[in-house]
C-alpha cells in the first residue's frame, strides 16, 4: 500500500510539472510531451534575441573609422572624431611623427624650426590638419619647444598622464587624437598656462 501510494504521489507531482511547464511544451492527451515546431521556437528566439541586444546611442563625440564623409577641413564648424589602424598611421607619418603622435613620446629640445617661427599663420595638427593654435597664442617660454597660452576653443582634449609618476595634464588634438604636449601653469597672463607642444606634431600654416 506504501509502494502504491508514493508510485501516485510520483504520478501527481509529475502531472503538475507538466502543467506548470505547458508554456513551452504541448501536452497531449496521453501526458505525453512534444516539442514546440522549429519554427515556432524560432520565432520566439529573434524575438528574444531582439529584445536583449543593446543600440548604442549616437554621440557627436563617438570616434568614427575615417572615410570619404569625414572631410579634413582645418577649421571646421564642429570637430568630429575619427580613428585610423596602427598601420595605416604607419604608412602616413614619419617614423618621428608616429612616435610623438601616436605613442606620446617627446621629442629632443631646441630641435624644431617652430621655435623661431615669427609669422602670422597658424599651427595645426600635423596628424589631420585640424588648427590648434593662432600664431598670436604662441610666446617663449626658453623651454626648446614651441610653447603656447592657449589653444583655439574646441581643438584640443585633455588627459591625467602619469608617466613621470607625477600627474600631468596631457593634451591631444581633438579629432585624431594625436599627442601633441603638456601643460603647464607657468605660462604668460592672461592664462597663466603653457601649452608646452612637440614641433613635429604641429604644421605651420602661414596666413
Amino acid at each position: 500500500m506504501f509502494i502504491q501510494r508514493s508510485a501516485v504521489n510520483r504520478k501527481y507531482s509529475g502531472m503538475q510539472s507538466i502543467r506548470a511547464m505547458k508554456g513551452l511544451f504541448i501536452v497531449n492527451d496521453f501526458d505525453r510531451i512534444t516539442l514546440m515546431n522549429r519554427r515556432t521556437l524560432l520565432s520566439i528566439g529573434l524575438v528574444a534575441a531582439a529584445t536583449t541586444i543593446p543600440f548604442l546611442p549616437r554621440n557627436s563625440k563617438t570616434a568614427h573609422a575615417m572615410d570619404d564623409d569625414i572631410q579634413l577641413e582645418s577649421n571646421p564648424k564642429s570637430v568630429r572624431p575619427f580613428t585610423l589602424t596602427a598601420d595605416d598611421w604607419k604608412s602616413r607619418l614619419s617614423d618621428e611623427a608616429f612616435y610623438v603622435l601616436r605613442e606620446e613620446g617627446t621629442e629632443r629640445p631646441f630641435t624644431s624650426a617652430h621655435n623661431d617661427e615669427k609669422r602670422e599663420g597658424e599651427y595645426h595638427c600635423a596628424g589631420c590638419d585640424l588648427a590648434l593654435f593662432e600664431a598670436g597664442m604662441k610666446f617663449d617660454s626658453g623651454t626648446g619647444w614651441p610653447s603656447f597660452w592657449q589653444a583655439i576653443d574646441g581643438r584640443v582634449e585633455t588627459k591625467r598622464d602619469f608617466k613621470l609618476i607625477l600627474p600631468r595634464t596631457e593634451y591631444h588634438c581633438a579629432r585624431c587624437g594625436g599627442h601633441q604636449g603638456h601643460i603647464f601653469k607657468d605660462g604668460p597672463k592672461p592664462t597663466g598656462l603653457r601649452y608646452c607642444n612637440n614641433g613635429i606634431a604641429l604644421n605651420f600654416k602661414p596666413a
